[in-house]
């Protein structure tokens, strides 16, 4: 089977997934339910790569398998968790003001199959990754990948879990994060997605698919100036005014030391 027509399949397969999310979204009227399923519909795709890429190398498939898996379902589990009994997301409910009555069709392009084509997309490093047999030996770069992988994780779920545990306490209502690896990155989860996902990349690129960096590029892109760092920080500004102090002392995406207030 050919690259094109796997990728093929797998446009078709996040298809159907978006199209039966969305389905549940009009009996719930939550069109933010979505965003669960941003990093399972990875693992999806990354599995049907593995499925129909047999004469890839094992070893590399594998890896890159499993590490999208953990990836995917740990982000997928982590924001039911923080969504569980929620409301419709902000950014949804004025979308849906916006669109009015239109909005239980409009939903399924504007929302629901956008962020399916963006995931078939951003996808192609896994295939990349898995289709090739050569080199038929794990290489330097494959290693580089999975230490790399090994740094986003971190960032994204231990910034989550701080997170968490942060917001759980009633004394911090209002206040800001600043601790943890929120002290050296205002955005660690961000950091750590757009880690993995150029890890990704380099799993590709050991098996010869260089030209498939537009995807770590365009993720990196979409955390930092879509749905990401500059929708939560206009919020943020908005709304906490100890943020703008946060703001001067650490860096916006890349850990680095704090600096000193002004």
């Amino acid at each position: 089977m050919s690259f094109l027509q796997v990728y093929g399949i797998a446009a078709l397969a996040i298809v159907g997934l978006m199209t039966l999310i969305w389905i549940v979204s009009l009996i719930l009227r939550n069109s933010s339910i979505v965003d669960i399923f941003w990093g399972p519909g990875f693992v999806l795709t990354g599995w049907i790569y593995f499925a129909l890429t047999p004469d890839g190398f094992s070893i590399r498939k594998w890896i890159v398998a499993i590490l999208v898996t953990v990836w995917g379902l740990r982000l997928g589990g982590y924001i039911l968790y923080r969504n569980w009994g929620k409301p419709e997301d902000f950014r949804y409910r004025k979308f849906r003001e916006d669109a009015g009555s239109k909005w239980w069709w409009y939903s399924y392009f504007q929302t629901f199959l956008l962020q399916g084509v963006l995931m078939w997309i951003i996808s192609i490093p896994l295939l990349g990754a898995q289709i090739s047999s050569t080199p038929a030996r794990l290489t330097v770069v494959d290693v580089i990948g999975i230490v790399l992988w090994g740094i986003g994780f971190f960032f994204e779920s231990v910034g989550d879990l701080q997170m968490t545990r942060f917001k759980a306490n009633p004394a911090n209502r209002g206040k800001v994060l600043d601790s943890g690896v929120w002290r050296y990155t205002r955005h660690p989860n961000y950091f750590g997605d757009a880690t993995q996902w150029w890890s990704y990349y380099l799993f590709a690129l050991a098996a010869g698919a260089y030209w498939t960096v537009f995807s770590p590029v365009m993720m990196t892109l979409l955390l930092l100036r879509v749905s990401g760092v500059a929708l939560l920080e206009k919020t943020l500004t908005e709304t906490k005014p100890q943020y703008k102090e946060y703001i001067e002392t650490t860096s916006a995406f890349l850990p680095w030391f704090p600096r000193k207030r002004k």
